[in-house]
């Protein structure tokens, strides 16, 4: 049995539109960068149309060495509208409460952007409620527009649906404070806090409370229905292999392998029903779990520029050489080999 391949993820070609707009108010012409990676007019009006994140990165690094603005993420950000998001925030847009918007743009998320290192979520409380970006980890020029952008873009779209500027009330950056960290400022209400433990930014619930003048509730609870359909559609798989490698891309991290035992709990599964099932599926779960940390290896490798005990680390090795030794055995090739031949192929 074939293990699913990998792929580091895709979003919406909705995602480049604050991109262009904002090279344009920054006295950029747009159009040469989005031709030469290939997003021309009937490339963005193209229904479903998906970009692969390490292409998104790249154009977005592009767009920032173009207009030398280090902080175009955030102005990609204040740019963001619900539309964007596809029908996901279009669903988001109907809701009756500035709440349920947040609720509704990050439970549909997978509709319109997909990562294996996770996603998005959303926790509310008593007081309020927390917004979370997962981890991408490590941050460089490439990545860190993305965190600008998501969370920027979620307090003007959110403001734009209740007509009123929206600031959180707690916003954390898990990079530490870039040379243009002052800008994030007019996002929150208090002093942003850089180096934290992840990508999050809290209202409280006056502002969740905030009511959508345009709420229909027929039309809200139609779409709702279509998000649902879609999202059943989506996360529809063949089997237990399949969801096992879903699950092993958010796991691995840190230096540190995913076990058996550990997703035979994820899946609330004994271990030996697991193991069993899988064999049934004619695989087990070493192959599926090196398998897995090949292909992303070799998306990593030929898709980004991180240094190599960096993608070491995203793929739980505990060391640079334990990943290249790997990595010979898989490919027959050292990592810098393959990354030079993928240049030269390119």
């Amino acid at each position: 049995m074939a293990t699913p391949r990998v792929r580091l993820g895709d979003l919406s070609v909705g995602f480049v539109q604050p991109l262009a707009e904002a090279l344009l108010k920054l006295g950029h012409d747009p159009q040469p960068l989005l031709l030469r990676y290939s997003l021309d007019a009937p490339r963005l009006a193209e229904p479903s149309a998906r970009l692969s994140i390490p292409r998104y990165m790249h154009l977005g690094h592009a767009a920032i060495t173009l207009c030398n603005e280090p902080a175009l993420g955030l102005h990609m950000g204040r740019l963001s509208r619900l539309a964007q998001a596809g029908l996901a925030g279009i669903t988001a847009s109907q809701a009756p409460t500035l709440g349920e918007a947040a609720r509704t743009l990050l439970r549909f998320e997978p509709l319109y952007a997909a990562n294996y290192r996770g996603h998005s979520t959303f926790h509310e409380d008593a007081q309020g409620a927390w917004l979370r970006f997962y981890s991408i980890s490590p941050y460089n020029s490439y990545n860190r527009f993305v965190v600008d952008s998501l969370l920027a873009g979620w307090l003007a779209q959110l403001g734009a649906l209740v007509g009123r500027s929206v600031q959180a009330e707690r916003l954390e950056i898990e990079f530490q404070a870039p040379a243009y960290a002052a800008q994030y400022q007019s996002l929150c209400s208090n002093a942003v806090q850089f180096g934290a433990d992840g990508n999050q930014l809290r209202l409280d619930s006056s502002t969740l409370a905030l009511t959508n003048p345009q709420h229909c509730p027929s039309t809200w609870r139609h779409l709702l229905q279509l998000c649902e359909t879609e999202l059943a559609q989506r996360s529809r798989v063949r089997g237990l292999a399949e969801r096992i490698v879903h699950l092993l891309g958010p796991l691995l991290n840190g230096g540190r392998e995913p076990d058996l035992e550990e997703v035979a709990q994820h899946l609330h599964l004994p271990t030996w029903t697991l193991r069993r099932k899988l064999a049934e599926e004619g695989t087990r779960f070493r192959d599926l779990l090196n398998d897995t940390r090949r292909d992303l290896a070799e998306a990593y490798i030929r898709d980004t520029e991180l240094a190599f005990g960096e993608i070491a680390y995203l793929l739980g090795f505990a060391s640079a050489e334990a990943f290249q030794r790997a990595f010979k055995r898989w490919s027959g090739l050292t990592p810098g080999e393959y990354r030079r031949m993928q240049r030269l192929t390119g």
